[in-house]
């Protein structure tokens, strides 16, 4: 039997490491506020989940500016409470103040993730033009697509195409469809091929 090689990635082991004591001092200092059993564990998920978002917003391609506000938040809460439980703080006093911080966290938290989930991904678009049928310009038959596209990707995409089209009056291009659909833009290439 032929066995596969396995190779460590120390950046990798390194960032799981950093993950499981950032994750460990935002549970301690989520505890150490009042906030025992479940809930303790239930803020560095938190935290790490709306890190997690706004990296993906960073990466979407569409605006940045949600994406950086909210990861400057995430990493400001995981970073406060690395340096709180690193014996600057006494966690057996911890002060009224960080306890409000800490039971507000949930709310932030909550209207960070929607924001970034449900937010626009692409650049803000122009007001619609006037109510008018439009026109749908002459396009030459495309080449089949060299990636293949599942057929209910398509049908989501021409959803989601036709919904730009009632919005603004003009066909949605492939960046704005790639940003909507979050796909790889080879794939949003392909998709927007079927469109036409």
């Amino acid at each position: 039997m032929r066995s596969l090689p396995v190779r460590l990635d120390a950046v990798l082991v390194q960032a799981l490491i950093a993950a499981a004591l950032s994750f460990a001092h935002l549970h301690d200092l989520a505890a150490a506020a009042g906030q025992g059993g479940w809930k303790a564990w239930a803020y560095p998920v938190s935290v790490d989940l709306l890190l997690v978002a706004a990296w993906r917003r960073l990466r979407s391609g569409g605006s940045k500016a949600a994406g950086w506000c909210w990861f400057l938040v995430a990493l400001t809460a995981s970073l406060g409470a690395n340096v709180a439980t690193a014996g600057l703080l006494d966690l057996d006093a911890v002060p009224a103040w960080l306890r409000i911080l800490v039971a507000g966290w949930p709310a932030v938290a909550f209207l960070g993730g929607t924001l970034l989930a449900h937010g626009p991904t692409a650049e803000p678009e122009t007001a619609p033009a006037p109510a008018s049928t439009p026109v749908r310009p002459a396009v030459e038959p495309a080449p089949p697509p060299a990636t293949p596209v599942p057929p209910a990707l398509v049908t989501h995409a021409r959803k989601v195409a036709d919904d730009h089209r009632a919005r603004t009056g003009t066909p949605i291009d492939t960046p704005t469809l790639r940003a909507r659909l979050g796909v790889p833009l080879p794939l949003a290439e392909a998709i927007a091929t079927q469109l036409t």
